[in-house]
């Protein structure tokens, strides 16, 4: 069970912490991560092309991920799992059995889009 966070965020918090959606460009199985996940190359368009680490491997397979846009937390800093350089962390709700579903948007939107 997960637990609401404690203490207000300011909107200042919020600003400095992007959200963005992005194309999947490229998919990578990553055994040596320590829970099942991939390694996805997302273009964010005038941003460029940002890597992360993603625990998907129970509903997604790679080809189903490729031109997939999927909505994105930039701006948090780059975070090593196990040697891989994850730029972005990829948006998602974890089900009862742990499996994670995609925040993804509603339509077709230029890549780098910000939420708002």
């Amino acid at each position: 069970m997960t637990t609401e966070p404690t203490g207000v965020a300011t909107w200042s918090d919020f600003e400095r912490v992007g959200i963005r959606v992005g194309t999947v460009r490229r998919v990578e199985p990553f055994p040596e991560a320590r829970k099942p996940a991939y390694k996805l190359w997302i273009d964010f368009g005038p941003f460029g092309i940002k890597q992360s680490s993603a625990q998907l491997t129970a509903l997604y397979q790679p080809d189903e991920l490729i031109g997939r846009q999927l909505v994105c937390a930039t701006g948090l800093g780059p975070k090593r799992v196990a040697g891989f350089k994850s730029e972005v962390l990829v948006t998602g709700f974890a089900r009862d059995d742990g499996a994670i579903i995609l925040a993804v948007p509603e339509r077709k939107i230029t890549d780098g889009s910000p939420l708002c």
